[in-house]
């Protein structure tokens, strides 16, 4: 009888002890999970130059490195712009050099010899009006005679003058006025060729960093408008964590904080960085605080980037950080 007593009274026990363990893993502080995942900058190369895809030298996959080749576009439209553009260009420097070099040297030779006519001319025309004006004071001649000799000699004097003008302006050629306006010209025009192979050379595309294919929006032969992406790129080196955290947990973390993270996919725990936290919340994820209550908790976005490079790391991985 005192045996089963004992035993009971120990049953007794062990039962209130089960009892008191359990209570306290109830109550206790339970160690929080944070979960995120991996993210990395995006690249979307695409052209300015709308057209046809020539060729793709790129797919899924593949790894390349800074400057090379992705694909080209075949625009005919182009081409016959800069055929414009460098036949305009052509004329203008032609007329350019021809402000520049003035009048030939047959037109300044033709010019001279108008004024040595005209010249000529002028001096007849005087020696005339003197022999005219000698036989009219001598009551030889009629004062109208003379009238039409002097009237010759002046129209010959002028003409002489206008010849002579229009040599030196053969000489001197053009005016600086028209000499600025033909270099603005020909700079202009070259200007627009410049133009137009720029815009040929984003027919070329080449990777703008380092990195892995992801995706191939358009093959060869498919129609590409104007700043479509063609292919797109990841750079793992740029790669960071993103959590959302709520806002009770945020007081937690500071900005350069060292924090170790576990990526389930590589099996191994990595030390990351706070980088950026988000000035603002949102309610992306949110929980009331307290049933019955109106007061939400917002959520903060929070990047994290690791301290060493990762090897095989890749977009959208799984990061746990558990705390206590």
């Amino acid at each position: 009888m005192r045996a089963n007593r004992i035993l009971a009274l120990v049953a007794l026990v062990a039962l209130g002890l089960i009892l008191a363990y359990g209570l306290k893993l109830a109550y206790s502080p339970q160690p929080s999970l944070l979960q995120g995942q991996i993210e990395a900058r995006e690249y979307n190369v695409s052209s300015k130059v709308p057209g046809r895809v020539e060729q793709v030298l790129v797919r899924r996959g593949d790894s390349v490195a800074e400057g090379d080749l992705l694909f080209a576009i075949n625009s005919p439209e182009l081409d016959a712009k800069l055929m414009q553009a460098e036949g305009g260009r052509d004329a203008a420097k032609a007329m350019q050099l021809e402000a520049n070099n003035g009048a030939r040297s047959q037109e300044v030779m033709a010019a001279k010899e108008q004024w040595l006519k005209a010249q000529a001319a002028a001096t007849l025309a005087k020696t005339t009006y003197t022999r005219v004006e000698n036989l009219f004071n001598e009551g030889v001649a009629a004062r109208q005679k003379r009238d039409e000799a002097f009237t010759q000699w002046q129209a010959a004097k002028y003409t002489e003058q206008a010849a002579l003008a229009m040599y030196q302006m053969a000489q001197e050629g053009a005016r600086v006025e028209t000499k600025a306006a033909a270099a603005g010209n020909a700079r202009m025009a070259e200007g627009a060729v410049k133009e137009v192979n720029a815009i040929m050379q984003d027919s070329q595309m080449r990777a703008p960093k380092s990195g892995e294919i992801s995706d191939v929006l358009l093959q060869a032969g498919e129609l590409a408008p104007s700043g479509f992406p063609i292919v797109s790129l990841i750079d793992m080196q740029d790669s960071w964590a993103v959590f959302q955290v709520r806002e009770d947990q945020l007081k937690r973390f500071k900005q350069g904080q060292k924090v170790q993270l576990n990526i389930p996919a590589l099996g191994q725990d990595v030390e990351f960085t706070v980088s950026h936290i988000s000035v603002m919340g949102d309610f992306a994820t949110w929980r009331s605080t307290e049933s019955g209550h109106d007061f939400d908790m917002r959520t903060f976005e929070m990047e994290l980037r690791p301290s060493q490079p990762i090897a095989d790391l890749r977009v959208g991985m799984s990061v746990l950080l558990r705390s206590e």
